[in-house]
Order: C-alpha cells, then sequence, then structure tokens
C-alpha cells in the first residue's frame, strides 16, 4: 500500500503532472471564453443544433465553471503544484544559503568558463585587492583562507530560485481565487441551510433564498426604475437559487444612449443604495461598478421593467376588434370569445433589424409548391436570404397566445410600417418556440398607413358571399357576353375559394399554394403556364373588386388607381397567401406604450479576487525572475607562487549558458586578471 501511495504522491508532485493539468484547464477556459456561459438551453439548440446542443451540455461545457470535472481538474492542480513547492523548496533554501565555499581548486578547471593569471601582489594582500575588484563588478563574495591559499565565492541572481517558488505559488493562489469565488461556497452553504433550487416554476419560497452570511457567490439582481430589490438570482446547473442581500438597492432612473443605427453605445443607473449604516447615492455604468462593503455591483444588462401597453385584438375573420390594457411581464389577459389568453413579454422601443434576412410566414412551403409561373408574376414575399441590410424601424411588441392545453406561441410585431422593396408593410412575426426565429407576415399598409386596409380585405376574402359577389362583379367588367361572364364567373369564383382555403387540394390550406396544387393536379403538363397566367389575372381582377365591395360596405372611400395602389394590391395577395400559414385567428396591435425600463446588475462578493489579483502579480515577478534574471556562481582561487607573486584561478558558472554569459566572463576576466597599477 506505501508504496503505491508514494507513486501516487510522486505522480501528483510531477511536473509535468501539474503542466497537463494547466493545459487542460486553459483548453476549458477557453471554451468557456468563446461559449457563452448559463444561457437558455434554447439558445444554444439555435446556435448548434439538437444532437450538439444536447452533448455539450452533458459535458457541462455551458457552465464550465462550476462543472464538477473543471473544479475537480483545479483542485489536483491546486495539490500538484502545492506538492512541487513542497518538493523543490528545501532544495531552494539549502541552495540559497550554500555560498559553494567546499569547492577545490582543482575542479575549477574543468568548468567551460574558466582563465588563470600570474599577478605581480603579495599572498596576503591579493584576497583583499581581489575582494575589492569584486565588490566594484557587484559581486557579493565570501572567503575561504585555506593553508595552500584562499577562495573566494560570489554570486549575482539568486532571486532566480525564488522566481520559481512565486511563479508556482502563484497558480495555487489563483486556482484558490476560483475555486472560493466558484460555485462550491454558494452549494456548500445550500447545504448549511438547508437550501433548495428553485427550477424555474411556482413562487420563490423561504427554502429558495440563501441568507447574507454566503462567503462568495456570482447572482444577478433585476430592479424596475422606482422599484428595489434586496433578493438577486444565483443561476446553477439545474435551476437557481436567491440570494438576500445586506442591503436594499433603488433604481432612481436608467439611462441609455444609442448610435445613429440603434444600438446602444452607453446605459447606466442612477441608485440609491439603504444598508443598516445609512443610504448613499451612486451612479453604475459598464465597467465602473459601485463597490460596498466587499460587495461589487456591475451594471450587467438593461430590461423592461413592467412597461404598461394599449393593445388592440384584431380578428383575422369576421368579429370585432377590441382594445385591452396590457403591462410587460405582467398578468395574462383573457381574449373574449376565445380561450386563449394573451401574455406581453416584451417591449422594444429601439430595434435594429437585419432585412436581409426577414422572412416570409410561408417561405419554404411556397417555395417547394409554387409552380413557376406564380413566381414569375407575383414573385416571393421573402427577401434573398444572402442580402444584408440593417435599419432602425421603431417599437416592436412580444406577447404570447397560450390556449387551453397550456400550448403557447410567441409573437413579435412591429408598431410602425416600414419599407421594404418600394412597399410600406407591417411586420407581423411568430415562432413555434425560442429555438426557432421569427417567420414574418409582411402585411401592406395602406394608404392610411393602417393595417386596417388588408385586414378588411383579409375578412372579405373569408366572406363567402362577398367572394360570390366579387366574382359577379370581376365576370362583368371584364367581358360584355352572357357566356363569357358565365364562365368566368365559375372560374373566378373557383380561383377565390382556393385562394380562400374554403376549397382545398389534398392537405393545402389556400393561398398561392392551394392554386397551385389545383394546377399541378387538374392541368396537364402542356398547359400549366398557360393557365398559371389566366389564373392570376382572374386571381388579381376578382380581389380588386373584393376590396372595392368591402370599402362600400364599410363605407371607405377608394383611393385612386395609381402606383402606390397597384403596390398595395400587389404585396397584399402575397401577405393573404401568407396569411394561411399565420398560426392565429386573431392578431394583437400596439396602439401606444408607456415605457419602463429595469436595470440587471450582476452582484458579486468575491474574496479569492484578492488572491487572483496576488496570484497575478507573483506571477508577473516569477516570470521575470525565472526569465530575466541569470543566476551565476563565480569562484576565484588564490595561490602564492615561486616568484613572489600569486597564481589567480578564475571560474564562471550558471545554469543558462549563451553569448550572454561569454560576454560576461570576458569582462570580469579583464577586470579580475589585470594586472594592479
Amino acid at each position: 500500500m506505501r508504496p503505491a501511495l508514494r507513486q501516487l504522491k510522486d505522480l501528483l508532485a510531477s511536473m509535468r503532472f501539474a503542466i497537463a493539468l494547466l493545459s487542460v484547464i486553459s483548453i476549458a477556459a477557453v471554451i468557456g471564453t468563446v461559449v457563452r456561459q448559463r444561457e437558455p438551453l434554447p439558445n444554444y439548440v439555435n446556435q448548434f443544433g439538437p444532437f450538439w446542443a444536447e452533448l455539450f451540455g452533458a459535458l457541462d461545457l455551458y457552465t464550465v465553471y462550476s462543472a464538477a470535472w473543471f473544479l475537480l481538474i483545479l483542485a489536483f492542480l491546486v495539490l500538484s503544484t502545492s506538492l512541487c513547492i513542497a518538493r523543490q523548496a528545501p532544495k531552494i533554501a539549502r541552495d540559497w544559503r550554500d555560498a559553494k565555499l567546499s569547492i577545490r581548486a582543482q575542479s575549477l578547471r574543468a568548468h567551460p568558463h574558466h582563465a588563470e593569471a600570474e599577478l605581480k601582489v603579495d599572498a596576503a594582500a591579493a584576497p583583499a585587492l581581489a575582494l575589492q575588484r569584486l565588490q566594484a563588478a557587484g559581486w557579493q563574495a565570501r572567503i575561504d583562507a585555506r593553508p595552500e591559499g584562499t577562495l573566494l565565492a560570489a554570486r549575482k541572481g539568486k532571486v532566480n530560485k525564488l522566481g520559481y517558488l512565486a511563479a508556482h505559488g502563484a497558480i495555487v493562489l489563483i486556482c484558490l481565487g476560483g475555486l472560493l469565488d466558484g460555485d462550491l461556497l454558494v452549494q456548500a452553504a445550500m447545504r448549511l441551510q438547508g437550501k433548495q433550487l428553485h427550477e424555474g416554476s411556482g413562487a420563490v419560497e423561504a427554502r429558495h433564498v440563501l441568507e447574507t452570511s454566503t462567503p462568495a457567490f456570482r447572482a444577478n439582481l433585476f430592479v424596475p426604475e422606482g422599484g428595489k430589490g434586496e433578493i438577486a438570482r444565483i443561476d446553477l446547473p439545474g435551476g437557481s437559487v436567491w440570494q438576500r442581500l445586506p442591503f436594499e438597492l433603488e433604481l432612481k432612473r436608467f439611462i441609455v444612449e444609442y448610435y445613429d443605427t440603434g444600438m446602444p453605445k452607453l446605459f447606466a443607473s442612477e441608485v440609491l443604495l439603504r444598508d443598516a449604516d445609512g443610504e448613499r447615492s451612486a451612479r453604475i455604468e459598464v465597467n465602473k461598478p459601485l463597490i460596498h462593503k466587499g460587495y461589487a455591483l456591475y451594471q450587467s444588462s438593461f430590461d423592461d421593467g413592467g412597461s404598461r401597453l394599449q393593445l388592440r385584438v384584431e380578428p383575422l375573420a369576421a368579429g370585432q376588434a377590441q382594445t385591452l390594457q396590457g403591462e410587460v411581464g405582467g398578468a395574462a389577459l383573457a381574449l373574449q370569445g376565445t380561450e386563449l389568453r394573451l401574455e406581453p413579454s416584451a417591449l422594444r422601443v429601439i430595434n435594429v433589424e437585419d432585412f436581409g434576412q426577414v422572412r416570409g410566414s410561408d417561405e419554404a412551403a411556397r417555395a417547394a409548391s409554387q409552380p413557376a409561373g406564380l413566381g414569375t408574376h407575383l414573385g416571393s414575399a421573402a427577401r434573398d436570404p444572402a442580402a444584408k441590410s440593417l435599419r432602425n424601424i421603431g417599437p416592436s411588441f412580444g406577447y404570447k397566445l397560450r390556449d387551453a392545453a397550456g400550448q403557447a406561441r410567441e409573437y413579435n410585431h412591429y408598431m410602425l410600417p416600414t419599407e421594404l422593396d418600394g412597399v410600406s408593410v407591417f411586420l407581423l412575426g411568430v415562432r413555434e418556440s425560442q429555438a426557432e426565429e421569427f417567420r414574418y407576415l409582411r402585411a401592406p399598409a395602406d394608404e392610411n398607413a393602417s393595417l386596417q386596409g388588408w385586414l378588411r380585405l383579409r375578412r372579405a376574402l373569408l366572406d363567402a358571399e362577398l367572394r360570390q359577389q366579387a366574382a359577379q362583379a370581376y365576370a362583368r367588367a371584364a367581358s360584355p357576353r352572357a357566356d363569357t361572364q358565365q364562365q368566368l364567373l365559375s372560374s373566378a369564383v373557383r380561383v377565390l375559394d382556393l385562394f380562400a382555403g374554403t376549397e382545398r387540394v389534398g392537405e393545402v390550406e389556400g393561398g398561392l399554394p392551394g392554386l397551385s396544387a389545383f394546377i399541378e393536379r387538374d392541368v396537364p403538363q402542356p398547359e400549366r403556364e398557360r393557365i398559371s397566367e389566366v389564373l392570376l389575372r382572374i386571381l388579381n381582377g376578382s380581389l380588386l373588386e373584393l376590396d372595392r365591395l368591402a370599402r362600400e360596405r364599410q363605407g371607405v372611400a377608394l383611393p385612386p388607381p395609381d402606383e402606390a395602389r397597384q403596390k398595395f394590391m400587389a404585396q397584399a395577395v402575397m401577405a393573404l397567401s401568407d396569411a394561411a400559414f399565420f398560426p392565429a385567428p386573431l392578431l394583437v396591435t400596439l396602439e401606444s406604450f408607456e415605457q419602463r425600463q429595469a436595470s440587471v446588475f450582476q452582484v458579486a462578493r468575491a474574496p479569492g479576487q484578492k488572491l487572483v489579483y496576488l496570484g497575478a502579480v507573483l506571477l508577473i515577478v516569477g516570470v521575470f525572475a525565472m526569465l530575466y534574471i541569470r543566476e551565476r556562481r563565480l569562484w576565484l582561487w588564490i595561490a602564492a607562487d615561486a616568484q613572489g607573486g600569486t597564481h589567480w584561478q578564475l571560474a564562471l558558472a550558471s545554469p543558462r549558458t549563451g553569448v550572454d554569459l561569454d560576454a560576461e566572463f570576458d569582462r570580469l576576466r579583464t577586470q579580475l586578471l589585470s594586472q594592479p597599477s
């Protein structure tokens, strides 16, 4: 058993083992820097894909610095480096004290750097002269007088040995600081205080809140404008735990400044901190934290603090619109006539979007099913994904619609219309989960820069009576002949029914894909292109009549048939087609809002930080000492010769040889072995 323990101790004290551990930790630190830590899992699924996201999660790469394997390697590195220090420290101490006065004169000739000279100096006065010359050259020497002669031993750069201890001690201190400031102390505090993880469901209870005695932690504190916070959240693998702070932080004012592109260039918080000793005002900015009694408060980010919203709920089919008042992050709102509940989730006043990546709500389906004729005439509602265009397009509002079964879809709508390809459109986004990107429906703005024109046409398309009337009006306008009118009427009714989705071909729900499926099923291949053009003309003419009839029914004036009108109808056709794949029976738009900002602070209590700083200083000193300070030893043997003078032997040794050492030896030989004047 003892030989095995001795072998284990030797392995841990091995320099190679320590270097291997340090290399692994360095690689892990690179991973922890490249891969953003503690993000929601859907973010990683979206970035890496389901397989790699699950694999990286199993390896704890999303929480590298608190992963068990990382902390274990860190602990082994501390142990290994400490054993290295323990093994080398006695040797270094002995070497520090040893002046090497026991060396024999005959062995000096064995050194690569040695020289001899006969000097006309009396044997009694020679040691004093040699000592004087050594001191003038910056050497501290010790003298050993022997019957046959005198040995002078000198040394320079002995702090090089201390560099080894400083550098290795620095590694121990830095690793200990990392262990202290990691999650180990938080988990230990949870066990000692009997606390449990909060897994994200249900209210936060006392069993989830740590007391103020936790020695080290990093937590996020969310404080809305005008609000106060004294409990911060610590994110841990599998959930979170809440940390009670020994002070209260009130956010008096949040300040944010933007670049011309709409990107934030400065955000800061004016706060009031209160504790048992009183209160103090401060301003916290990025890289300018507030330090208070061992706690550091950093400006981490900002969020919505519960902005008040006025919303308009528009049914996409027949029905009455309703106005609701809500609050971001507040209670869910019941929607009349449905089992859905609306959950306001976000408000962004400034939005910089890449329009090269904005996609239509049914880009993939339409690309797969639409024949060449339809694409040639109407184009695609989706932009080329290779194109890139950044633009600030104003406020957006995010919400979720949750059904009775608890299933929810997420929506993101822009408050104001924006111009795309020369057409003013409203961007209405939807996604099934956070792992997906938003897909955008581009509903055209009418002559009043409103969404009502397109919604009116959408509702009219779903009205069977209005579709029949529009088909009749189109047939009468297209031909004066009764027989031809009857054929056009039949075709127009069929086209509108297919487009509205009331008549389906297989599983296709309408829109342009519905027309495409009909053509592929019922039209021979040679006739498809010609029939596509005919059906598109019928569709466009019928929709013009449908829009006119819907406006007459509501008493809305028909705009002049100019270019703007043509662009509106062309985009309306594409948006109506995509609406068949927009999974919502209603549309929620933002009418007005009262913004309320919130700050997210990182609160850190890091006693290991001082160890890390001390270790960094020692590491710099140690590396400098080992690399730039060369240890040298010098011996000078002086013995009387037969002519009444003295014979001098000089030797110089160093663990690191080179051109510099050669040059230094040449200087020493000139200084020490020259005849006295």
